[in-house]
């Protein structure tokens, strides 16, 4: 599905664009997207059939994509990937950092420590990974853009998923100060932080998955971005539904 007028269809063409937690929801959107702007989509994930099955979707539709299974909560896994896309591919010039978990239901003096690390390792630290493993490959290049995929929770406060909410409120402080740290070497740092959206990540108890923004919404938004003029970026994008669901 195209998410731009046909002026952009081959915007990205050359391009390498990385997706973590790619195999479904936004993040398979999302690499639809670049892949329909002419990138190759390296789809990372912790689950290979999902991964595969994404790929397919994408290649079905005349695009290009790899998968290259990767875990963000370890950084010799990430590492890995990075030495392969370099090895295979020669360069990097997106990185979508949109893996991530859940964990709403209960108030955090009730959530167990091993829960907490786990919200943590994935949706902060990963995100940290992920930047250490490709960036140096943008730098080198002097290009790139990274885009940070958060969440209106990153704003405003959520009763029963405070360790989520932190983690998302930390992601925004990250991208935003790494934003100010590669602007020298001509990288872009941008944040996406939609509202609720019809994907399984949380249960949206008594929301109507009508009303609710789809993965495809976050997909256009983020292809708004990387195909802005090189000489300015968008540094945040907060997203909602029009109709509250």
């Amino acid at each position: 599905m195209n998410t731009l007028s046909n002026d952009k269809t081959h915007f990205l063409v050359g391009q390498v664009a990385v997706i973590t937690g790619a195999g479904r929801g936004i993040g398979a959107a999302i690499a639809g997207s670049l892949a329909d702007l002419g990138a190759t989509a390296v789809l990372c994930g912790r689950t290979r059939a999902a991964l595969d099955s994404a790929a397919e979707t994408i290649m079905d539709a005349g695009g290009k994509a790899e998968v290259v299974p990767c875990d963000v909560t370890s950084l010799e896994s990430v590492e890995g990937a990075a030495k392969r896309v370099e090895s295979s591919l020669g360069r990097v010039d997106i990185l979508v950092n949109n893996a991530g978990i859940g964990g709403f239901g209960r108030p955090l003096h009730q959530l167990p420590p091993d829960a907490w690390d786990q919200i943590l390792n994935t949706n902060l630290r990963g995100v940290y990974f992920a930047i250490r493993s490709f960036a140096p490959m943008m730098i080198r290049a002097r290009s790139g853009h990274i885009i940070n995929i958060s969440s209106i929770t990153g704003k405003n406060p959520l009763p029963n998923g405070a360790a989520y909410a932190a983690s998302k409120w930390g992601l925004n402080g990250l991208s935003y100060s790494v934003a100010e740290e590669l602007r020298g070497h001509s990288i872009r740092v941008s944040v996406i932080c939609p509202g609720s959206t019809n994907t399984d990540l949380s249960p949206h108890a008594g929301k109507d998955p009508a009303k609710m923004l789809q993965p495809e919404d976050v997909a256009h938004a983020l292809a708004m971005l990387v195909t802005q003029s090189p000489q300015s970026f968008v540094s945040e994008i907060i997203l909602r539904p029009t109709q509250k669901p």
